[in-house]
């Protein structure tokens, strides 16, 4: 049976009700803002999250603080409503004084809370794979943009003798955007677009019947066809079930997800999945020293030797320890001293490397495409043979295509128009 897996609310949800209390309320704390969902459609991938940050500040305190100081957590539920981050950031600052946010998965969530971080001057860690297209002073993205995931996956496949294309995503900006940036990517590759179907669907979707219906016809054309998937949520669990259901194999249509990791599959029956793909920066089988002593850490935090890492929770282990090195290089945890202090930050990542913070604000990361296999785990097919720098503006999107991100002075522009020399604003989110 098809389930995911229920979120492991306790040590999330405890910290929330911790937090309602005086327990650490001493002006010599420094506050961490931890904002994720433990609640709503995106509570089973993000509980996770929130949890994880609280394990690195435990360890974090335990080994002396920051600046002499002790870490006091700040855990607040959005509960998967995005403009209720928004409004949960700004508390965070203005009545919690934190200095730091961890926060967020979706991109809806993440525009929800970008204009508020900025008029606040917050420094805010976005530890998800996005579409790209954004650059903001204030945020520090540390999950993958499309030339750290996307279109590595596609190279891949294309190298395999894909020729034809379904782009299936959940309906809001994350999956369309990055369709978007996939079918000129595409086409600048010679694909048809008779060759490319698009479907979106939204959140929660469960009848996937007429669509897998849809793929299947689509790729009995006599061309090797993929899916590349930007489904988001518990929808995965309906869309591989009713793939099982006609007969759809890996070895025949062949699906690579962007967004489905260790922990989505933790409470699905994989035994029909065998063989498709995910394209991540990380997976918990990479075998490395660091990697081994964060899961053996991880599992003594929850208790639980059969809880999983996965992709999302590597990007906060990177960024956490980027703004902990920020900090005392800055001296402060003042928002604009940290923000100059970050570029230029390099920290090891759980993969045998170190990743470093570049002036446009994303970090280089390894890629890696992964094929599931019947444990849960991923097997990794390919990867990259070094370090990639997350592009922040499309190179194949005319309106981002000159534009590029770099908060040094003097520039101080993330969205620098290299042809006409003029920066789009100062806040520079979009072109």
């Amino acid at each position: 049976m098809f389930q995911f897996r229920k979120p492991v609310l306790g040590l999330a949800a405890a910290a929330v009700l911790a937090t309602a209390a005086p327990v650490m309320a001493q002006e010599e704390t420094i506050k961490v803002g931890i904002l994720h969902s433990l609640s709503g459609t995106m509570a089973i991938s993000e509980t996770t999250l929130s949890d994880v940050m609280l394990m690195l500040i435990e360890q974090q305190n335990a080994a002396g603080g920051v600046l002499g100081r002790q870490l006091e957590p700040v855990v607040v539920d959005p509960a998967s409503d995005w403009p209720l981050f928004a409004e949960k950031l700004r508390e965070l600052v203005e009545v919690d004084g934190v200095d730091v946010i961890f926060c967020c998965w979706t991109s809806v969530s993440r525009k929800s809370i970008l204009p508020v971080a900025e008029e606040l001057n917050t420094v805010v860690f976005y530890p998800v794979q996005y579409e790209g297209e954004e650059s903001s002073r204030n945020i520090f993205y540390t999950g993958a943009a499309p030339n750290q995931q996307a279109i590595p996956a596609v190279d891949y496949l294309m190298d395999q003798g894909v020729e034809r294309w379904v782009l299936a995503g959940t309906d809001y900006v994350y999956p369309r955007t990055t369709n978007r940036i996939l079918e000129a990517y595409l086409a600048s590759k010679g694909v048809a677009p008779e060759d490319i179907m698009i479907s979106y669907t939204p959140f929660g979707h469960s009848d996937w019947q007429t669509i897998v219906s849809d793929i299947v016809s689509f790729g009995s054309q006599g061309k090797f066809t993929a899916v590349v998937s930007t489904i988001n949520g518990d929808a995965n669990v309906p869309f591989y079930r009713e793939l099982a259901n006609q007969g759809v194999d890996a070895a025949d249509i062949p699906v690579v997800a962007f967004s489905v990791g260790e922990e989505e599959l933790a409470g699905l029956d994989t035994s029909a999945l065998v063989g498709h793909l995910a394209a991540w920066n990380y997976f918990q089988s990479i075998e490395d020293p660091a990697n081994e002593e964060f899961i053996a850490a991880w599992h003594a935090f929850t208790g639980d030797a059969t809880e999983v890492t996965n992709d999302p929770m590597e990007a906060h282990y990177i960024g956490f320890h980027m703004w902990v090195a920020a900090v005392e290089k800055a001296g402060t945890t003042d928002a604009d001293a940290v923000i100059d202090a970050m570029i230029g930050v390099a920290v090891p990542n759980l993969t045998g490397g170190y990743s470093a913070m570049m002036p446009n604000h994303h970090i280089t990361k390894p890629v890696f495409i992964g094929e599931i296999q019947a444990n849960g785990q991923f097997e990794v097919v390919w990867q990259t043979t070094g370090l990639v720098v997350g592009d922040e503006w499309s190179d194949y999107l005319p309106d981002s295509m000159n534009l590029i991100a770099d908060w040094r002075a003097p520039l101080s522009c993330g969205n620098f128009n290299v042809a006409t020399g003029v920066c789009g604003g100062a806040g520079a989110a979009t072109p």
